[in-house]
């Protein structure tokens, strides 16, 4: 479904598309490049298509290739030139563009590979000028390229454009920004691993397009999405650039423009139906924006800052205020599993029943300490029946060297007890030599898997231990996924979904805290909430007990739920942030530097602190008592 059209506002300075899924926007974008080849095929002419990489354009590609094979688009009239390719890179590496544009496009449909242009990544340096002026010259031989499509990264760049990037650059070869290397970390094994160099086509060549569509999905890209339409024009975010051009839309979904001023802080546009949430939100920005506690805000604060049909229609102000302080005293809670005995209206958990079953579901074996360890140790300490659930063996965030340190151990120690280490010294031998020719990205063997999973095992234990469950209710799950991921495209989820739902059946929680922090930048929060959720809504079907669960989400070491979203707030005593440190540093493989650290040079214990630190000294800002930390979920509202 197409969203709001027609609602751009002063602050949006260029066309913008905004679909309800990023399925429905790639449909779209499909659709149009397939009528400008058969417009081009009626009129005997070429089409000529600019085509990028990236997570962005694969769901069009995907319909593209349906189109061919069901309804008979032919692509025989097509010339293509890609946007970019790192350098250096061979062609059939796993992360060459060259590889990428095959499998997910080209080798599915009729395309003519003569047309088909890619930067070469594997050209001598002394030799790119001369490619990069060639390219340019090519596609102007063609008569310029009638559709560009565009993804865009973190730092605004289009392309490899990255900041600094002039608007009348051409084809040429360029640095790349340390945040776009983080980002691809994951593809290559680590940053390290990343090429520092690209060929990229110019912002200016971008320019000479007749058609340009720049598609953004999902909240990652929220930020920058909202600088790149509403920000000033600036070489920092080259994809401001686009401003300036007649023939540019943006096609993105509704968790990308999530940060657009009509929808970020709607009363600042239009006039507002008012629900609740809304309200909340409102006077919580108005209080921080004017550095004012709720209760002190008055009727020309409002008034002033483009809330006047807030206060006319629900005023006076003062009771507003009163409304939305209360709504934000009575998510705090010192008792995360609910208060026996007490008046739970205004509480965010119910009073009974006294001892609750709680899971804590924990994607990575560190995610229940870093997001939760004070709820965590507070819900052990109240005498609930805590279990916790590691759902992957986190094997892939272990160093090599790590691993080797702790089959070195295992061998001395065979050998101090007078056991034959024969086996050990064996297993040894092959896992330096397998390392030693190692790729970037190439999965570990089964040896080496196992020995990482077995770290981070030891070390999820010590920090359970710690945090005070017993050991019969610490769950390692090591969901198939996690390691079938690594070797197979299409993966299913079913034996990840059945493990959990028999989890579920034996527990039978009142609550569930899972992972809702779906900023983690490897993906693995998400398909361990969604392989949770899918288990849970298959049980409703058929167990009493799911009626009486609640789910909490949980955020860890990448963002913070929002003020307004805030359902449940559990302040921390400096003793139980101390403890919770205690807990994290159990995880000694993820201490200092961890393999994927995301964009955050921070360590992970320092991130939590930080974060709970902030959601503290926000609430005090907006008039509630000075905690010292504060750990924040949001209720997960149930069908």
């Amino acid at each position: 479904m197409l969203l709001n059209l027609l609602e751009e506002t002063r602050y949006e300075k260029v066309p913008v598309k905004i679909y309800d899924t990023d399925n429905e926007a790639s449909l779209d974008v499909a659709k149009r490049i397939g009528t400008i080849i058969k417009q081009k095929q009626a009129e005997a002419k070429t089409a000529v298509l600019g085509l990028a990489t990236g997570v962005s354009p694969i769901k069009v590609y995907k319909e593209l290739i349906r189109l061919h094979k069901e309804e008979g688009l032919s692509f025989k009239n097509v010339v293509a030139f890609n946007l970019d390719e790192y350098y250096p890179i061979q062609p059939d590496s796993a992360q060459s563009y060259v590889r990428f544009m095959k499998e997910n496009l080209f080798d599915h449909i009729d395309i003519d590979m003569a047309n088909v242009n890619i930067p070469d990544g594997t050209l001598a340096e002394q030799d790119i000028a001369a490619f990069c002026l060639a390219y340019e010259q090519k596609i102007n031989s063609y008569g310029g390229i009638d559709i560009q499509i565009l993804g865009i990264g973190r730092t605004g760049h289009i392309g490899f454009n990255e900041p600094g990037s002039a608007p009348n650059s051409g084809t040429r070869l360029v640095t790349l920004n340390d945040l776009t290397r983080r980002d691809a970390s994951k593809d290559f094994g680590g940053k390290e691993n990343v090429p520092t160099k690209a060929i990229t086509m110019g912002i200016g060549t971008i320019f000479k397009a007749r058609e340009i569509i720049l598609m953004a999905w999902n909240g990652k890209k929220a930020s920058i999405i909202k600088k790149a339409i509403e920000g000033v024009i600036s070489p920092d975010v080259p994809a401001t650039y686009l401003q300036t051009s007649d023939n540019v839309e943006f096609v993105i979904d509704r968790d990308a423009s999530v940060d657009l001023t009509r929808f970020d802080t709607p009363w600042l546009v239009k006039d507002c139906v008012w629900g609740d949430m809304l309200i909340k939100k409102a006077v919580i920005w108005l209080a921080k924006t004017l550095n004012k506690p709720i209760l002190k805000l008055t009727e020309n604060d409002y008034n002033n800052n483009g809330m006047a049909q807030l206060a006319t229609q629900l005023g006076p102000v003062y009771n507003i205020n009163i409304s939305i302080f209360n709504n934000i005293q009575h998510t705090i809670t010192g008792w995360p599993g609910g208060k026996f005995n007490a008046d739970d209206s205004q509480r965010p958990e119910r009073a009974t029943p006294a001892v609750k079953r709680s899971i804590v579901f924990s994607p990575h074996p560190d995610d229940d300490v870093i997001s939760m360890g004070g709820t965590f140790i507070r819900l052990a300490d109240q005498g609930h029946e805590v279990h916790v659930a590691y759902q992957t063996s986190g094997n892939t965030a272990v160093w090599d060297d790590e691993m080797l340190r702790y089959v070195e151990f295992a061998m001395d120690f065979a050998k101090s007890q007078s056991q034959d280490a024969a086996y050990l010294d064996g297993l040894y031998k092959n896992m330096v030599e397998f390392l030693k020719t190692k790729k970037p990205n190439q999965s570990d063997t089964t040896a080496i898997r196992t020995v990482k999973g077995l770290i981070r095992k030891g070390e999820a234990i010590a920090g359970a231990r710690l945090a005070g469950l017993k050991d019969q209710r610490i769950h390692f799950m090591d969901l198939p996924f996690y390691d079938r991921s690594k070797f197979e495209k299409n993966v299913s989820f079913e034996d990840d979904i059945q493990q959990t739902m028999q989890l579920l059946q034996e527990v039978k929680p009142h609550q569930i805290f899972t992972a809702g922090d779906f900023a983690d930048p490897h993906g693995t929060h998400k398909v361990c909430f969604e392989i949770m959720l899918e288990a849970f809504n298959r049980l409703r079907q058929i167990e009493d007990w799911t009626k009486d669960c609640w789910i909490w989400l949980y955020r860890g070491a990448w963002h913070e739920f929002e003020i307004h979203e805030i359902e449940m707030a559990v302040p921390l005593s400096p003793q139980e942030v101390e403890r919770k440190r205690l807990a994290i540093f159990k995880h000694q493989s993820q201490k200092d530097i961890p393999v994927f650290p995301g964009d955050d040079a921070r360590e992970f214990w320092v991130r939590a602190e930080d974060r709970t630190h902030e959601t503290a000294r926000l609430y005090n800002e907006l008039g509630l008592a000075e905690y010292e930390a504060i750990e924040a979920f949001v209720r997960w509202k149930l069908d």
